[in-house]
């Protein structure tokens, strides 16, 4: 009798230590599940696309207009009367003039480079951003990622093909050195696209 009155509140003990670790445990295994689902919500950059008038442009082949979204590594074509704009959020802006075809990369670590098959184009770059502008001759502009900044280049001059098969290269027929002549009375500061203004005003970007 004294036996099992001895043994009765070990067996109670080990019962009640039982319960705690069984509790414990099912706590245990669901906080990593909690932690995961909140951490799991990473930011995805959405470039849109704006055009000159809302005129269509090509993108990977096809018809788009303003509105649409930019994948990173779409190719991107104007045509000689419409300009384009792509936003791409808290990376910047890229400006594309009439004429033009390039390839745009972009993705969620502040990278973007705009690759010119012909034509001319202008990335805005924001702060944190490692912009890049290039050529398929192998010309490059790039930013320092600290500070941002605007990056201008054209690729082809005069007789380079444009999207309807030949013709003069550079912002609205006028070639390459032209261009270059009307990029750099640009300020870096300035807040609207520059094809866009000289579109109204074509006779004035005539050398």
């Amino acid at each position: 009798m004294n036996l099992k009155r001895r043994n009765g509140p070990r067996a109670i003990a080990a019962l009640l230590l039982f319960s705690v670790a069984q509790i414990g445990l099912q706590v245990g295994f669901a906080e990593p599940n909690n932690t995961t689902t909140a951490t799991t919500s990473p930011q995805q950059i959405i470039a849109r696309l704006t055009t000159s008038n809302n005129q269509p442009i090509t993108v990977n082949g096809l018809s788009t207009n303003t509105g649409a979204s930019i994948l990173t590594g779409a190719t991107i074509e104007t045509g000689a009367d419409t300009s384009a704009t792509v936003n791409l959020g808290p990376l910047g802006t890229l400006d594309i003039a009439p004429n033009t075809k390039l390839v745009l990369t972009y993705d969620d670590d502040g990278n973007v480079k705009a690759l010119i098959i012909f034509g001319c184009a202008v990335l805005s770059a924001k702060e944190k951003t490692k912009g890049e502008v290039a050529t398929e001759q192998g010309k490059s502009e790039k930013n320092d990622p600290a500070a941002g900044g605007v990056l201008r280049l054209c690729a082809g001059g005069a007789g380079a093909p444009g999207p309807s098969g030949g013709g003069p290269g550079g912002l609205f027929g006028l070639g390459r050195a032209a261009t270059i002549a009307i990029f750099a009375g640009i300020g870096a500061a300035a807040s609207t696209p520059f094809f866009i203004q000289d579109q109204d005003n074509p006779s004035d970007s005539t050398p």
